[in-house]
């Protein structure tokens, strides 16, 4: 097994980034999701309702600073994009620690469960593509670990997929046929949670070893 790509999301719900390297430490890949959008009132928004936040891309450039469609993303013209897509008085905000995400740092999927979903990975939002991997293989990873260039990471448990998947990450069209898809051959789970049990630099195409607690001592 490998790592077979890489992807940071600097902006939660907009468009993410594909990486050749990085590093993973408590908050997962260095740089993910250290920005989100909150409406007038204060509440967090995704794309799961916006959808069209989708549109904007973000990236991190070689300096960390945090671009959305290749502007600062404190620029004007961006609070205003931010609006278009997500109403009136949405904001772009800095988060402050593991608030940031849906439930743990790291979403990781294999290629023998994309082959056999047979949807766009970016539906999916991973950070981690494991290659290599039979089939469903990643199924009964819940509570091992994996070994990845310098960094262990440690499997939770498998993701429940929600209404984000419809969406079409080019188009913003919506097709409810992907999450009903996911629900009746996968149980509505795809993906599976995780963490960054040893904190290290990874990079496409490092192998991957498959662990179980006993061997981490």
């Amino acid at each position: 097994m490998h790592l077979a790509a890489l992807w940071r999301y600097p902006v939660k719900s907009m468009a993410g980034e594909p990486l050749d390297e990085t590093q993973l430490d408590a908050l997962g890949v260095l740089g993910d999701r250290d920005i989100y959008v909150l409406d007038q009132r204060g509440r967090l928004v995704t794309a799961r309702s916006r959808p069209q936040l989708l549109a904007h891309r973000a990236t991190r450039n070689n300096d960390g600073n945090i671009l959305v469609d290749g502007l600062p993303w404190t620029d004007l013209e961006v609070a205003r994009r931010v609006e278009v897509a997500a109403g009136a008085g949405a904001r772009l905000v800095r988060a402050q620690g593991a608030e940031r995400f849906d439930i743990l740092p790291l979403l990781v999927v294999s290629d023998g469960a994309l082959a056999a979903l047979g949807a766009d990975v970016r539906r999916l939002r991973p950070n981690l593509v494991i290659g290599g991997v039979a089939g469903l293989a990643e199924r009964e990873w819940e509570g091992r670990f994996l070994r990845i260039g310098e960094a262990v990471i440690g499997f939770a448990d498998l993701r429940g997929r929600c209404i984000m998947t419809t969406w079409n990450p080019d188009t913003r069209e919506q097709n409810l046929e992907v999450l009903l898809d996911i629900r009746h051959r996968f149980g509505g789970k795809f993906g599976l949670n995780a963490w960054v049990e040893r904190p290290g630099r990874v990079a496409v195409g490092d192998g991957a070893e498959l662990l179980d607690e006993a061997a981490l001592l």
